[in-house]
């Protein structure tokens, strides 16, 4: 192995670091709102904006990541690297943080009724999409890991927009509540 790639061991420790620290902050807020349940609806708010925070970013960094692995020939310490870096960020980054958000999430609708409210559907729907465009992008994970990618680099720049826009969709059915 030359000193650019990255051992799986090493890959694993951070994964299960990333999962630790995850699992470690989950705790500390239910024990939050435990101590102190009139304060449970800002301790869960607070958990799923940061998931959200979380969720998002890897959601607009990996199809980049995509993009940059597309240029690497095959079988190259490149494309090893890319490797490496495409599965820690879907599983210490984005999975952890999309399932964070979804449990916040459902709670806080619950919590405070939305789901009877048309705004709150649209951006369901939205949500909805977009755990699908992390499903696909988890399967690409995979296809990119057993050098079968068969998409060009100019799909995943227009993939790339695709969180964006329903990020945007959200962010204004959650601040404007059009209806």
């Amino acid at each position: 192995m030359s000193n650019n790639q990255i051992p799986a061991q090493s890959s694993n420790r951070t994964v299960s670091t990333a999962r630790a620290v995850g699992i470690v902050f989950a705790l500390v807020v239910v024990t939050l709102v435990y101590l102190y349940p009139d304060n449970a609806y800002l301790w869960v708010k607070a958990l799923h904006v940061i998931a959200v925070i979380s969720w998002m970013a890897g959601m607009l960094y990996l199809p980049r990541l995509f993009i940059y692995h597309c240029a690497a020939e095959k079988g190259s310490v490149q494309s090893e690297t890319f490797k490496v870096m495409e599965r820690r960020l879907l599983k210490a980054i984005i999975n952890p943080a999309m399932l964070v958000t979804w449990a916040a999430g459902l709670w806080l609708a619950w919590r405070t009724v939305a789901y009877l409210d048309g705004w709150f559907h649209v951006k369901f729907l939205a949500v909805l999409i977009l755990s699908g465009i992390h499903g696909y992008f988890s399967k690409a994970v995979r296809m990119f890991a057993e050098d079968r990618n068969e998409k060009p680099a100019r799909f995943w720049r227009m993939m790339n927009e695709v969180p964006t826009v329903l990020m945007i969709i959200i962010v204004i059915m959650v601040i404007i509540k059009p209806f």
